[in-house]
């Protein structure tokens, strides 16, 4: 099984020294896949403590100076409050944790359709900055894709049938890739409704760049429509897709051939995450509540044909 963080096991005397905080007292926050988040309220503010559960020192460091460059270049997103002695984490007992500032707002599920077009915004956004910017400079090539180590674990799944499917289907996307791959730019590859926060002032702030990476910018728009733009029945919904590429193209317009692949990057991208849900849940931590979470993607990959 997974391994989180509780908030007994958080050393808050630790945690105070460390960032010269005072009255400090944490909650738990839910949500999170691979990490524990806790509200920490204190005498001098509010803040998130996350426990980085899945990291290694060297990953953690990354991770918090992607999220403090993003904040510096002015997207609405978290600010990593250094320790003290300036560390942007801080390794205490056998955990690392960062702070960042609180964000004043709610995550809504799902994103309201009127809430889109900033969304869209948001993505263009981050697309068009610089990717060698300080803080920046080591993110990975194309780390949202499944790498070939994902690939060769497909034909040993127990789902033998989910198993050939989904190797049709990347067979079928890789085929249609091939020489149609725009220049890479930064991309969140991860933009679901719960990494979104709804500020108390009406923006938007993004959360968790666990998946930055370079890489085509119509895989991050095929990702962002999997996650802001279902309907109830978890099929795509044209309103929202429409809604959503509306705010992009705003300050990034798409071209004619861009419009005609971007149906396979939103197949694409549904294709990698129904391969880690089913890996995580059937094979890295066997749960059989969830054991069947992957045919959601199944299903709505195969609406989007019908929809776009």
């Amino acid at each position: 099984m997974a391994h989180y963080t509780t908030a007994d096991q958080i050393d808050l005397t630790a945690v105070a020294g460390r960032y010269g905080l005072t009255g400090g007292s944490i909650t738990p926050l839910s949500g999170g896949a691979a990490n524990s988040s806790f509200r920490l309220a204190s005498e001098q503010g509010e803040y998130v403590l996350t426990s980085l559960d899945n990291h290694d020192e060297e990953t953690a460091a990354t991770l918090a100076r992607h999220t403090q460059a993003l904040h510096r270049l002015g997207l609405p997103t978290s600010e990593v409050v250094p320790t003290t002695d300036g560390s942007l984490i801080a390794p205490i007992g056998d955990r690392l944790l960062v702070l960042k500032k609180w964000i004043a707002g709610a995550v809504q599920q799902p994103l309201p359709l009127a809430l889109l077009a900033e969304s869209g915004d948001l993505l263009a956004r981050l697309h068009a900055l610089a990717p060698d910017a300080e803080g920046l400079d080591d993110v990975p090539l194309s780390a949202r894709r499944l790498s070939s180590e994902h690939l060769a674990a497909i034909p040993g799944f127990a789902d033998q049938e989910f198993a050939q499917w989904l190797t049709s289907r990347l067979d079928r996307v890789r085929d249609a890739e091939a020489g149609n791959l725009r220049a890479p730019c930064l991309i969140h590859g991860d933009l679901f409704d719960d990494n979104v926060i709804v500020r108390d002032d009406g923006g938007l702030s993004v959360l968790d760049w666990e998946t930055i990476s370079l890489d085509d910018p119509l895989l991050d728009l095929g990702m962002a429509a999997v996650g802001l733009a279902q309907d109830e029945a978890g099929l795509l919904a044209t309103d929202r897709l429409h809604a959503l590429l509306g705010g992009y193209e705003k300050s990034r317009p798409l071209t004619a051939v861009d419009r005609a692949i971007l149906p396979l990057e939103i197949e694409h991208a549904a294709l990698i995450i129904a391969f880690h849900r089913y890996h995580r849940h059937n094979v890295r931590f066997p749960n059989p509540g969830k054991a069947t979470y992957h045919r959601a993607m199944v299903r709505f990959t195969e609406s989007v044909a019908r929809r776009v």
